[in-house]
C-alpha cells in the first residue's frame, strides 16, 4: 500500500512539474496591424476632398501602426514596430508624444508597467490593470487559421487610452442634467479570442479572455493580428521597461494634462503680445 501511495506521490510531482515546465515554456509572437479614423470635427467641414486626402497621408504614421506582441502563459510586452515614414514622421511630431510607449503586462501580478516620454522625459508608469468586464458571446469567426469568438464590454475611455491626449481633453467636463454629475466618456469594445491560444494576453489594454486576442474595434480603432508564432526556436525574451520616473497612470494623465496647459497659455500669450 506504502509502495503504491509512494508510486502515485511520484507521478504528481512529475506531471507537476511537466505542468510547470510547459507553463514557462510556452511562448508565442503575433503581429498587429492598428487602422483608425481620421476625425476632423467642425474644422474639417471646410476642407475640400483634396485637402483631406493630404492631411491623411501625413498623418498616416499616426492612423496605421503595426505592433508586435511577444507573450508566454503570464507575460507579455507589447512594442511598435516603428518604420518610419518620410513624409508623416516629418509632420507629425506632436502626435509622436501621445504614442503608446513599451508595454508590458503581467496577468499574474496584476501588473502594468509602461514607458512613456515627453518633451524629452521619461516616465515610467507602474499600475494595476484595469481588468475588462467581459460579455461573453458564441458567434465565432475565422481568422486565419483560428477559430474566434466575440465577447464585448463597454469601459470609461480613459481606461484605455491613458496616455492618448488631445486639447479638446482640456475642455471642462460635461455635467449630466438629470444628476448633476460630470459625464464619463465610454468606450465600446468588441473583441474576437481564440481558445486554440490558451493565454489571456491581447493587444495594449485589451486582456482577460480565455484565448489570446487576434481583433479589437474599439472606437474609431480596429487591431487584427496578421500573423502568430507559437513555440518557435527562437528564445523569446520579455523584460519590463525599468528607466523613467515612476509614476501611476492618473498622475501621468494629470502632469502631462497640466503641461499642456502651460503650452496653451503660453500660446495664447505670445499671440496677445503681438
Amino acid at each position: 500500500m506504502k509502495s503504491l501511495i509512494f508510486k502515485l506521490s511520484l507521478v504528481t510531482l512529475v506531471l507537476s512539474i511537466s505542468t510547470i515546465s510547459n507553463a514557462q515554456q510556452f511562448q508565442g509572437k503575433a503581429t498587429y496591424l492598428t487602422k483608425s479614423k481620421m476625425r476632423l470635427g467642425n474644422w474639417g467641414a471646410r476642407l475640400s476632398e483634396a485637402q483631406k486626402k493630404q492631411i491623411k497621408a501625413r498623418l498616416k504614421n499616426r492612423l496605421e501602426k503595426t505592433y508586435i506582441l511577444t507573450f508566454n502563459k503570464q507575460e507579455s510586452m507589447f512594442l511598435e514596430d516603428e518604420k518610419i515614414d518620410a513624409i508623416s514622421g516629418a509632420t507629425d511630431s506632436w502626435g509622436g508624444y501621445f504614442s503608446r510607449g513599451d508595454q508590458y503586462k503581467n496577468t499574474k501580478d496584476n501588473t502594468l508597467i509602461q514607458s512613456q516620454e515627453f518633451y524629452g522625459k521619461r516616465f515610467l508608469v507602474k499600475d494595476n490593470l484595469y481588468r475588462i468586464q467581459w460579455e461573453m458571446g458564441t458567434e465565432t469567426k475565422q481568422i486565419g487559421q483560428y477559430t474566434c469568438y466575440k465577447a464585448t464590454a463597454t469601459v470609461p475611455t480613459e481606461e484605455i487610452a491613458w496616455y492618448n491626449f488631445s486639447w479638446s481633453d482640456l475642455r471642462p467636463a460635461k455635467k449630466n442634467p438629470e444628476t448633476g454629475e460630470l459625464e464619463v466618456k465610454m468606450t465600446t469594445i468588441e473583441a474576437w479570442y481564440s481558445p486554440q491560444i490558451p493565454v489571456s494576453h491581447g493587444p495594449g489594454e485589451y486582456w482577460g479572455l480565455p484565448g489570446l486576442i487576434l481583433e479589437v474595434s474599439s472606437g474609431d480603432t480596429v487591431i487584427l493580428c496578421t500573423e502568430v508564432t507559437i513555440n518557435s526556436d527562437e528564445k523569446i525574451k520579455i523584460q519590463a521597461p525599468d528607466r523613467g520616473q515612476e509614476i501611476t497612470k492618473k498622475d501621468y494623465t494629470a502632469t502631462i494634462r497640466k503641461k499642456m496647459v502651460e503650452m496653451r497659455n503660453n500660446r495664447m500669450g505670445r499671440r496677445r503680445s503681438r
